[in-house]
């Protein structure tokens, strides 16, 4: 298995064709290429956690030959950024690890995953320093809700205040920026157009690291089974989602979000192709600072699973 050392070690490369860039391998090295036939990023690929691949491309057979040797997956993106599909590298015989997903039907990582998302929020609306009274008033109906988790009985109480504590906490935490409500489908607004991408590069990481230990990641502990639905990645990420929530912010105090960016069609907005690299730069950097928390927090979670432990000992994560 993928040890900290190795995993501090590795890299996520994002490949853009629609850029006219190329890629190559050359003696166990990835190689990208602009379009003046340029050398703009090469690695090896021992230091390749996973590829991206940004719009359209022909990828060859030799190249997914090296994800499989190399253990790195790849993940396909529409031009606009939208999940086409994942070309996995994981360890998919580890028969045991999912016949314990299969057998387990508890309620407790529910609550636990919910209850560090709330927690997150909550210290997030505590790191504002001049908080209104609505601020106020908000952490403390979180705190509630949070509180009334652990006493849930049933999946559908837990999703309720899941649900009514995030409309709570949206409510207050982008009061700045005429927040409307979140519709990840819709798109209504700049916000929950760069929320989604966030949160879209925050899934494809946690799957990639779910996928290294064998889990088979769409038997969910939390969301519900559905087909074609990668319940467990949707559970993992819900205390990480905070890391988006923070940058997205920041991003708006630091004035790295303009209105000109995004184009608009059907009622919805989109990011600009043109400014794909600029965005995806300062939301991967939100992740990959805390890279290390992210990789071990999984880890622990999957040898905590294998031993059947308490969800007491379960690892946490803490914005």
């Amino acid at each position: 298995m993928l040890t900290l050392p190795d995993f501090k070690e590795k890299s996520i490369v994002l490949y853009y064709p629609m850029d006219g860039q190329t890629i190559a391998f050359k003696n166990d090295n990835l190689i990208i290429k602009d379009s003046e036939d340029q050398i703009v990023l090469q690695v090896t690929c021992y230091k390749l956690f996973a590829l991206w691949v940004i719009g359209g491309t022909t990828l060859t057979t030799g190249i997914l030959e090296k994800s499989k040797k190399f253990a790195f997956s790849i993940v396909f993106f529409s031009y606009y950024h939208r999940p086409i599909g994942v070309w996995s590298a994981g360890s998919e015989g580890n028969f045991i690890l999912r016949q314990k997903q299969y057998n387990y039907q508890k309620i407790d990582l529910a609550k636990h995953l919910v209850t560090s998302k709330i927690n997150n929020q909550i210290a997030l609306l505590k790191s504002i320093r001049s908080k209104s009274q609505s601020q106020k008033d908000a952490i403390s109906r979180l705190l509630n809700y949070h509180n009334d988790i652990p006493v849930s009985e049933d999946f559908n109480t837990i999703l309720g205040l899941e649900g009514i504590a995030s409309k709570v906490f949206f409510q207050n935490w982008f009061v700045e920026y005429d927040w409307k409500g979140r519709k990840p489908r819709i798109k209504h607004d700049i916000t929950n157009c760069i929320l989604d991408k966030g949160y879209t590069y925050l899934f494809h990481f946690i799957e990639g690291l779910l996928l290294l230990y064998g889990f088979d990641i769409y038997q969910g502990v939390y969301h519900k089974n559905f087909f074609q639905r990668k319940s467990l990645v949707c559970d993992l990420v819900e205390p990480f989602r905070c890391l988006i929530d923070k940058r997205v912010l920041n991003a708006y105090g630091l004035g790295q979000i303009k209105e000109k960016d995004f184009a608009k069609k059907q009622n919805q907005f989109f990011l600009k192709i043109d400014k794909n690299k600029y965005y995806s730069k300062w939301i991967m950097e939100s992740l990959l600072e805390r890279k290390s928390e992210i990789f071990t927090y999984v880890q622990s979670y999957y040898r905590c699973f294998m031993k059947e432990k308490d969800w007491k000992e379960y690892p946490t994560f803490t914005i």
